[in-house]
């Protein structure tokens, strides 16, 4: 008899909401840093070809924060805060935690998922377990998140979580 959890693979909606809510952070985040750069040059004086770099060096620090987000918080905790509202969980399809080289792989494929008019994401529809092309070429799954399940990592496997 196995101790182990079966796994519950997260289907299109529930990962569209929670990555329609780490869209709204990562831009809250990015309008609230551009409308502090915006005071500050409005009230000093910037030649205006300064002002021109400072726009292309606001526009790839936004790329890289996007990036960064994604990659650090699936490579950490498999989970962006949109992931923990919604309780689901980035995993490797065997393994416990997304290297960081795999999770920038997944934001690569995200990326080209959405752009033949998100065609890569119907896959999501047909796949048996839930997988994107983002998914299939870093090699991961969207699990919901077990309660208490970093509890139990903490502890090791001498328990099992209360029933949800």
């Amino acid at each position: 008899m196995s101790l182990a959890p079966s796994r519950v693979y997260v289907g299109l909606v529930t990962r569209v909401l929670a990555f329609a809510l780490d869209a709204a952070l990562i831009n809250a985040i990015a309008i609230l840093t551009a409308a502090a750069v915006s005071l500050f040059l409005s009230v000093v004086t910037v030649p205006h070809e300064l002002r021109t770099l400072a726009l292309a060096l606001g526009g790839a620090a936004y790329v890289l924060w996007v990036v960064a987000y994604f990659v650090t918080f699936w490579a950490t905790t498999g989970q962006t805060p949109g992931s923990r509202v919604l309780r689901i969980r980035v995993r490797p399809q065997a393994g416990e935690r997304l290297p960081p080289r795999r999770a920038l792989v997944r934001f690569v494929g995200l990326t080209l998922a959405a752009i033949p008019l998100f065609a890569g994401f119907l896959l999501i529809l047909f796949d048996d377990r839930r997988r994107g092309l983002h998914d299939m070429l870093a090699r991961t799954v969207v699990v919901e998140d077990e309660a208490g399940e970093a509890t139990i990592a903490r502890a090791g496997a001498g328990s099992r979580p209360a029933a949800r």
